[in-house]
């Protein structure tokens, strides 16, 4: 009995060391770990999704309200600045530019006919004046009479002072005459009002009313585009966005051409954000920009905000307790397993962290975490000979 009770505390001991063994040998071990390696010249780019806009769209129309008679252009046609693109039914309107021009004939004919009665007026005062001389010379030699000598002075006056009603009369014609091509002007502006002409070079994007439609003064007829100033809108994280400048080059993927990349740059970020979404709007100005383009269509843009010669970049899922500046990794050092804090900069758009603070020389940073990371524990890197 006693043998078989040694014999089997003996196989428990030895089941215990070899299990101890096999323990030993998993933790003990050398732990075969990945880790990062600096990389060179590496973009780092800020994701933001918009549409497709256009800094000068104008909704044009007439500014004053009548039948549409003429229309010159449509949907999709190119048109140059001061094209005519359309016509109001302008009868009345030419009827009164023609009252208006009657009008200033009429003036011109006063003003005429008072510069005429002036000249009349003057020489009737010269007449009067020279008998009143002559009148003035003989009474002083009693040849006429001191009555006659003072009414041919009373003339004199009554003449002068009919020249200057006369000269007024040509002040009033006058003025009559220049109110008179004021309203014949303004009757020729509210004639042009009913043509519509391009205020740029432009592309029309809708019409929005056919012939023989009754418009209202500032309906819109047309939409227009100045295709030059054609940009992707694009919302962009505030979280993101600190770090993109006006200048910045970018590339815009476009939903409807998903192959194509097409280069741009940062060309006017908005002051105010969205206070809902909290994101920044930026917009891309295209540097080559494609032959056709549809406001509205969903684009995605790239932003490359800066360029890092040499870096050490680490996976966020290699992180412990990231508050978006620092964060807790594992290093290898002198063959063993350390944590440390580090501060991270640059983020990449594939969730890649720069590490600029808090490693040790020589140290390496675990780039893939794996069950039996532990502190102090020997580790291996892959690919390269144990230490």
């Amino acid at each position: 009995m006693r043998k078989r009770l040694v014999r089997y505390l003996l196989t428990l001991l030895g089941i215990g060391a070899a299990g101890a063994a096999v323990l030993l040998f998993i933790f003990m071990r050398p732990l075969p770990v990945e880790v990062a390696r600096p990389a060179e010249n590496v973009p780092i780019e800020v994701f933001g999704l918009g549409t497709i806009e256009a800094r000068i769209l104008s909704r044009i129309g007439f500014e004053v309200g009548a039948a549409l008679v003429e229309l010159n252009t449509d949907h999709g046609d190119w048109v140059k600045k001061d094209d005519v693109l359309a016509r109001l039914h302008s009868a009345e309107q030419e009827a009164r530019v023609a009252k208006a021009r009657a009008g200033v004939v009429n003036a011109e004919a006063a003003v005429k006919m008072a510069e005429a009665a002036a000249g009349k007026a003057r020489a009737v005062l010269a007449q009067k004046k020279q008998t009143n001389e002559r009148k003035q010379a003989l009474v002083a030699r009693q040849t006429v009479s001191v009555e006659a000598a003072d009414e041919a002075q009373m003339e004199e006056d009554v003449a002068a002072a009919e020249l200057a009603v006369a000269l007024s009369e040509i002040e009033v014609a006058e003025a009559a005459l220049e109110d008179a091509k004021a309203q014949y002007d303004y009757e020729l502006v509210l004639l042009d009002h009913h043509t519509l002409r391009a205020p740029y070079d432009a592309i029309v994007v809708q019409r929005h009313k056919e012939l023989g439609s009754v418009l209202s003064p500032g309906e819109a007829l047309f939409t227009l585009v100045a295709p030059e100033t054609i940009w992707a809108l694009a919302y962009v994280d505030e979280a993101r966005a600190g770090d993109i400048q006006v200048g910045q080059p970018a590339v815009v993927r476009l939903r409807s051409l998903p192959r194509q990349m097409l280069k741009g740059h940062v060309t006017r970020i908005d002051i105010e954000s969205d206070r809902v979404s909290e994101e920044r709007r930026v917009y891309i100005a295209c540097d080559q920009c494609p032959e056709r383009f549809h406001l509205g269509e969903q684009a995605e843009v790239f932003i490359t905000t800066a360029i890092l010669g040499t870096a050490l970049l680490l996976p966020e899922t290699a992180v412990t307790g990231f508050d978006g500046t620092h964060g807790t990794v594992w290093t290898v050092e002198d063959g063993e397993l350390h944590r440390r804090k580090v501060t991270f900069g640059h983020r990449t758009l594939d969730s890649r962290l720069e590490i600029v603070e808090g490693l040790p020389d020589g140290a390496r940073v675990v780039s893939v975490l794996r069950p039996g990371l532990r502190e102090a524990r020997p580790a291996k890197v892959t690919g390269e000979a144990a230490p």
